[in-house]
């Protein structure tokens, strides 16, 4: 029998109901008007909050994995622990994930490989509510015909130890990475911007040096931007906006980016 981790936040960061679910993903997806032209995309960053606050940049995100979305067999997907602190990376026990729209499989004999480094354990506690991860899940089962999961969530450790992990597992076009993040958290509008731009702009220039108070996901993007950089991709910046362009007032607003890497 396998060992599924129901999804904890349907009904709450996104609709519950398949149809509806299906529909409001389908009107984040408009197509990029470059996006057949564009290189293929080996990674994402893309935000984690509801989708009535972040889906349309997520989506931006996400539609430039449609033309290759064929290719694609395998996803790595990092995000932060909001729950529970981490020293290293956690994977799961279970062997697949589901949400309304169905299970995904665990990619068990990467999640096998990856284990052996000193920094990587399990922890399924620290995965059972977590919603960074399990919000990306939709629009990628939305896209994609058969695809596995590595699920790791990114606590205390070094952008080097993340990008050793992204080594193990880089693979060719089969396998897409995407780092889960949000920018920064409950500041005036204005302050956010400028925040958040800066933090834009690090991102776009490789720059591995992300804090906490610039992006939850931090530790997952320089990681990312440290194995990118070694092999020469470049970063593009797709979207951005706050809360307070979305479903929030501007008082205390959070930062989403959407970002490709080719």
């Amino acid at each position: 029998m396998p060992n599924i981790r129901p999804a904890a936040i349907a009904g709450i960061f996104y609709p519950a109901n398949s149809t509806e679910l299906q529909n409001l993903i389908s009107s984040f997806l408009l197509p990029a008007d470059d996006s057949a032209t564009a290189k293929p995309v080996k990674a994402l960053i893309v935000p984690h909050a509801g989708y009535l606050y972040s889906g349309h940049t997520a989506g931006k995100g996400y539609q430039r994995i449609e033309p290759i979305a064929r290719q694609i067999r395998r996803v790595i997907l990092l995000g932060p622990p909001h729950r529970e602190a981490i020293a290293g990376i956690a994977l799961p026990h279970w062997s697949h994930f589901t949400t309304p729209l169905g299970t995904i499989r665990l990619d068990q004999a990467a999640m096998t490989e990856v284990e052996q480094l000193s920094f990587v354990g399990r922890s399924d506690s620290a995965h059972q509510m977590e919603h960074c991860l399990e919000v990306q899940l939709p629009f990628l089962q939305y896209l994609l015909d058969d695809f596995t999961l590595v699920p790791m969530l990114v606590g205390e450790c070094s952008a080097e130890q993340v990008a050793q992990v992204m080594d193990l597992l880089w693979g060719e076009e089969e396998t897409l990475i995407i780092c889960s993040s949000d920018l920064s958290h409950f500041h005036p509008y204005q302050q956010a911007r400028n925040i958040d731009l800066a933090s834009c702009e690090l991102i776009l220039a490789q720059q591995p040096v992300l804090t906490g108070q610039q992006a939850c996901g931090c530790r997952a993007i320089n990681g990312l931007l440290v194995a990118a950089k070694q092999r020469h991709l470049q970063v593009e910046k797709l979207d951005y906006c706050n809360s307070g362009d979305t479903a929030g007032d501007q008082d205390r607003v959070v930062g989403y980016g959407a970002f490709s890497l080719s």
